[in-house]
């Protein structure tokens, strides 16, 4: 009796690649996942033309390697695997993949893929290429060979390659973020594993896509809440999407309802990013709010770490140990949940104050745990009082500036609900409470809307100021024959050039550099993050524009005194508001300028702090405001200059209300010309 064997044709491998994984990113994300497993520090992912037939992909890290007997017994034997989730890996991490077929999908990906591998505590590496078209040639899959080359290493330390060329297919935009997203997933959102596994994503054709995998979302939130516990007492601050401090405080106030006691816990570090997660707040922004939900999702809630070791089971799903939703649930409005934020905890206890359980799961609940969920809740609730504050603050001002018809209309509907039987006027509550979240959302469509539409005047008015020098041959044919004015002149005149041509040719390249900011200022006004509501540090914002405007200035010949207040004040708005107040008064004085026959032209902007004010001037010598009352400057379409919009100051006086401020006008003020004068409110002075 002869013994026979099960033998596999060669198209099983490519069925079998296709259906297992038939997306790209799953494929390549098997190949980064057996990084993390051979604990790897990092691994790099690279893209490279991966739009065409002629791209390749390379999965490379500096984890253990391996060696001749694993790839032989390991990586070339698929649907089987050494690895075990019951079993660690040196690094303490649980595999993150076992069922040894992965691999394959992303192997065929391309029609050659090429293993270089360095096994740790070896002076070798080892290199397997395989070719997918010598498996269409052949009837059976062991009728190919696949010769394993030992050689000196080419690199000193450890750690595995997988390079994947001639792709079956462009992997488009799409499946690259797919991957980008998987890749934060994989890894620690916020870099606190001690095992320190980090992704790293490179591809020329989807820069945005690689920034992504760096920045991961953490910038998408709208507060970042940092407290920090040092010796039993607090400071915290709140910080915008750019890092910048909107609120801080210390123990005294966050520490409210204990009398200034100390918290007894060890020293701790409490971070919270809050997300806004709808629609509208992501209007501006590069990602989607699906993929922020899918993260959180994945990530969300607060995570406790000890001694950098994460401790389960604070921050998996399910467990909201700080009690987050249930507070919202009791007080719903500017606060967190597990579902729109996600932060950790972390504490030194060298001394052993936390012990955790037998089983590993959890602390023992006794007082250094509690004073430590006190210390995080407290911040919570401190951060929740100072939104609160600052959402009345502009619901005051908003309430303040609402029509008297509106007010009068709302206030006589409450009246004769009051008046209706009382069985039927729960029913009449809610219908008013409804009616008001609608006519909300729709204000804050609108509002939106109106921003869009300023930031865009804004450029557009700027554009229309400017275009005139600009108009005739493009700005490079200038540059390019100046040079060559330039190099003939010198050449032809020799010692005479710098008499006869130098001081004209200086001139005319100076123009034209003024010329050439006008497309930066431009692109400057419409920025998407300008327009998301965050901190705004005011006297940072007026440079920049003054930055931008300084070669038009200089050559209208226009002297500027600046006289900004030496303090730092700051509030909560939009860059864009600001850009738009400052730019159209700017714009304002240069038209003026234009109607006026005075030889020294003077611009004056100052600014100065009345207790939780800014106050903001613009003042020219030109011949101030004539023709037109002062009343009738603000409306749009009211202009005296030909070809004028007379939308400028129509934006400011929008812009100015937004912010929750006021501004006025003096047709012949303290240089002569139109005075304009802004009072914002601010947060705070740094």
């Amino acid at each position: 009796m002869d013994d026979a064997s099960i033998k596999f044709a060669t198209h099983i491998l490519r069925r079998l690649g296709e259906e297992l994984n038939p997306s790209v990113d799953q494929g390549i994300i098997e190949l980064v996942k057996n990084s993390y497993d051979a604990d790897a520090l990092t691994c790099t992912v690279e893209l490279d033309r991966v739009g065409g037939a002629s791209g390749s992909v390379t999965v490379a890290d500096d984890g253990d390697g391996m060696s001749l007997e694993q790839i032989l017994e390991g990586w070339l034997v698929l649907g089987s695997s050494t690895k075990t989730t019951s079993k660690r890996t040196r690094l303490n991490r649980i595999p993150a993949g076992n069922k040894g077929l992965g691999r394959l999908a992303a192997l065929r990906l391309g029609r050659k893929a090429t293993l270089v591998t360095r096994p740790a505590r070896s002076q070798v590496e080892y290199v397997v290429e395989i070719d997918w078209t010598k498996y269409d040639k052949v009837r059976l899959v062991e009728d190919v060979q696949l010769p394993i080359i030992a050689r000196a290493r080419t690199e000193s330390h450890s750690g595995t390659s997988v390079r994947i060329s001639a792709l079956r297919r462009p992997i488009g935009r799409m499946e690259v973020k797919r991957l980008a997203r998987s890749m934060i997933l994989l890894a620690d959102p916020f870099g606190a594993d001690p095992s320190g596994f980090s992704p790293v994503l490179k591809t020329s054709e989807f820069r945005d896509l690689e920034k992504l995998v760096q920045d991961r979302y953490f910038r998408d939130a709208d507060y970042h809440l940092v407290a920090v516990l040092t010796d039993g007492r607090i400071e915290a601050e709140v910080r915008d999407f750019q890092g910048r401090v909107l609120f801080g405080a210390g123990h005294e106030e966050i520490a409210v309802g204990r009398d200034g006691a100390p918290y007894r816990s060890p020293d701790s570090y409490f971070d919270l990013w809050a997300f806004t997660l709808s629609r509208q707040a992501f209007s501006t922004r590069s990602t989607s709010i699906q993929e922020v939900r899918s993260w959180i999702e994945a990530f969300g809630g607060v995570h406790l770490y000890l001694n950098g070791l994460r401790v389960a089971p604070y921050g998996n799903a399910g467990s909201d140990w700080l009690d987050m939703n249930l507070r919202r649930v009791q007080s719903p409005e500017e606060r967190p949940s597990t579902n729109n934020s996600i932060g950790r905890v972390a504490v030194d206890d060298p001394t052993g104050k936390l012990t955790q359980k037998t089983d590993r799961g959890g602390f023992i609940e006794g007082t250094a745990f509690e004073e430590l969920r006190f210390f995080a809740q407290d911040s919570l609730e401190w951060m929740a009082r100072r939104r609160l504050a600052a959402a009345e603050a502009r619901r005051g001002r908003e309430r303040t500036a609402a029509p008297t018809q509106t007010y009068h209309a709302r206030t006589s509907l409450r009246e004769q609900i009051e008046k209706a039987p009382p069985e039927i006027r729960p029913n009449l509550e809610l219908a008013l409470e409804r009616y008001d979240r609608v006519r909300q959302h729709e204000a804050d469509a609108l509002r939106r809307e109106i921003q869009l539409y300023r930031t865009l005047s804004t450029a557009g008015i700027t554009a229309a100021t400017f275009a005139h020098e600009s108009s005739g041959n493009p700005l490079k044919v200038i540059a390019q024959s100046l040079n060559a004015i330039k190099f003939r002149g010198q050449k032809a005149l020799e010692g005479r050039y710098a008499e006869t041509l130098a001081n004209p040719v200086e001139s005319i390249r100076e123009a034209t550099e003024s010329l050439g900011v006008l497309s930066t200022a431009t692109l400057r006004l419409v920025e998407a993050d300008k327009r998301r509501v965050g901190r705004v540090d005011l006297h940072s914002t007026v440079l920049k524009v003054l930055e931008v405007f300084d070669p038009f200035l200089a050559g209208r010949d226009v002297t500027l005194e600046q006289k900004l207040s030496s303090a730092k004040p700051f509030l909560q708005g939009t860059e864009a508001a600001v850009e738009s107040i400052v730019t159209n008064f700017l714009n304002n004085s240069l038209a003026a300028f234009e109607d006026s026959s005075n030889p020294q032209r003077l611009l004056s902007i100052s600014s100065e702090i009345l207790e939780d004010v800014w106050l903001f001037r613009v003042s020219d010598n030109g011949p101030g405001v004539e023709g037109i009352g002062l009343r009738e400057i603000w409306l749009p379409g009211n202009t005296r200059r030909p070809g004028g919009t007379g939308l400028g100051l129509t934006i400011v006086r929008d812009a100015v209300a937004d912010l929750g401020g006021t501004v006025s006008a003096e047709a012949h003020g303290e240089l002569g010309g139109a005075t304009f004068t802004v009072e914002l409110p601010i947060l705070g002075v740094e």
